[in-house]
């Protein structure tokens, strides 16, 4: 293992790590978001009779065929009630929306276009449509309505209530613990009473990111460069998640403590990635537990949390992890000054439809996150780009 992996080769690790966890079944309620670890077989037809698509009255084609038509209304249907008793010569049904229709009927007219006194019903016009749902037309049952690895959004929800399941089995959320290093940092709103301290800005932003990912924050941890607090918390995160990420504490310093405090069971699968930002990422594995090593500088923590994180946590979560990695190219609306000797993450923001470099590029910036909408990749040693030079991004 090299000391600085170039970062394709980074990926490829975390990609090849990224397999969905195992199947849970949960309430269609809880399912939302979800990523199906079975297909859903509809275990009912849609319609499940022929159901009337409009209100009106059922009828059959030979007692309209000479309009206008006076016929008996023998009864009525609606939504979620049995099937009518069949139609005779000369008879209609009383019918609403969804509601089934009576056998023999052939049509639906519109109400609009009859008029009734009492029993009589006076047909005065069939219009074009029959306005019948066929039994099954949307679906029949044992159907596949939905593959696995189908993503639960609204949509996907409906079908999977309409083919009447109460459960379904989706793959298992990622636990990931937080854990949050450097004795300057405080919870947010306390800085201001503490000289010398300065508000741990990192945490919210990745547990946002783990939980759109589809993962589940089950610690969450602001811990000092105390190397017995640090090691006791990394036990029980270890012992909790299948993910563990830790912030700061990456580099040669004396209180730097993210890769010691796992013990010395601790297998690296890299230790530094060539990047800028970012470069100290690191990602090991301890007992079939998962870590991930982030800077403790909020630019470099962030764009290797998009890197790394978001792809690692969706293929956990049952997700493609190359949607996470979709690398796409736009053109330069302005110059991007050239790359020194590691692959550069440039964050720009769109303007016009093309790609402007923001005016600060400190790993360190918090304020100018809030204008990076995609990270620019620039290929180590690349001269200048110029206005209308075609360049790779990916959306931050």
């Amino acid at each position: 293992m090299t000391d600085l992996l170039p970062l394709d080769e980074a990926l490829g690790i975390v990609q090849s790590l990224a397999h969905p966890l195992g199947a849970e079944a949960v309430s269609i309620a809880e399912a939302h978001d979800r990523t199906l670890a079975c297909a859903v077989i509809a275990g009912i037809a849609s319609p499940r009779n022929d159901s009337s698509a409009m209100d009106g009255y059922a009828v059959q084609d030979s007692d309209v065929e000479n309009l206008p038509a006076s016929l008996r209304v023998t009864g009525e249907s609606f939504a979620g009630t049995p099937q009518p008793p069949a139609l005779g010569t000369g008879e209609a049904v009383r019918i609403f929306t969804g509601a089934p229709v009576p056998a023999g009927a052939d049509r639906v007219v519109i109400q609009e276009n009859c008029s009734r006194d009492g029993v009589m019903l006076t047909v005065h016009e069939c219009g074009p449509g029959r306005h019948i749902r066929q039994a099954g037309g949307d679906f029949k049952a044992g159907d596949e309505l939905l593959p696995a690895g189908t993503r639960l959004t609204a949509r996907a929800l409906v079908a999977a209530a309409g083919a009447d399941l109460a459960q379904l089995s989706v793959v298992r959320r990622p636990r990931v613990a937080i854990l949050s290093t450097g004795d300057e940092l405080v919870p947010p709103g306390e800085a201001q009473g503490n000289p010398g301290t300065i508000p741990e800005s990192i945490s919210p932003a990745l547990a946002a990111m783990i939980g759109e990912a589809g993962g589940e924050i089950v610690q969450r941890d602001h811990l000092p460069d105390d190397m017995a607090v640090l090691g006791q918390r990394a036990q029980q995160a270890l012992h909790k998640a299948d993910l563990v990420v830790v912030t700061g504490g990456a580099s040669v310093g004396e209180r730097d403590f993210a890769k010691a405090m796992f013990g010395s069971d601790l297998a690296l699968l890299f230790n530094k990635v060539a990047i800028k930002p970012g470069k100290p990422v690191w990602l090991g594995r301890r007992n079939g537990t998962l870590i991930l090593g982030l800077p403790g500088n909020p630019t470099s923590a962030l764009v290797t949390a998009r890197l790394f994180l978001v792809p690692l946590v969706s293929g956990l979560a049952g997700r493609a992890t190359g949607g996470a990695l979709d690398w796409r190219d736009a053109l330069a609306g302005a110059a991007f000054p050239p790359v020194g000797s590691r692959e550069t993450l440039a964050r720009a923001r769109w303007v016009d439809g093309r790609l402007v470099p923001l005016g600060s590029q400190d790993s360190s910036s918090q304020f100018m996150l809030m204008f990076a909408d995609v990270l620019v990749r620039r290929r180590a040693d690349a001269p200048e780009a110029r206005p209308g030079d075609r360049l790779g991004y990916l959306d931050f």
